[in-house]
């Protein structure tokens, strides 16, 4: 089953923003550390951000000061907001979230299929 979905990949210009939004679905009831990851072509996938459930974050050192990462748990969303966009962004972003719980169950981990993002110069 699918259990979180990205949005808001596109295209965008050197210097310009996007906004990522990672949706879960509506059987998820709560989730723990949520993240988004990229996967650029010659890397290995990367974490970009983190956020806690409690609100703490973390940055890759690529993007602090430039991205912004939320959540608003009553809605059980999360986002990434990308500001001052360099080529090297360019990639697909993947969001992540461990420690759900569900109608079904608890799931340890879970991942969205990414959306594609690309950064012309």
């Amino acid at each position: 089953q699918v259990h979180l979905v990205e949005f808001g990949g596109g295209l965008a210009q050197a210097g310009g923003s996007l906004r990522l939004s990672c949706a879960a679905s509506r059987n998820i009831f709560t989730i723990g550390t949520m993240a988004w990851y990229r996967s650029t072509p010659g890397k290995q996938r990367e974490l970009v951000a983190r956020i806690h459930s409690d609100l703490n974050t973390e940055y890759a050192d690529t993007v602090k000061g430039r991205f912004t990462i939320s959540r608003d748990n009553a809605k059980k969303t999360m986002f990434l907001q990308m500001n001052s966009l360099r080529p090297e962004d360019t990639g697909v972003y993947y969001c992540n979230a461990d420690r759900l719980t569900s109608n079904r169950g608890p799931i340890y981990d879970a991942w969205g299929q990414g959306t594609q993002v690309t950064v012309s110069s």
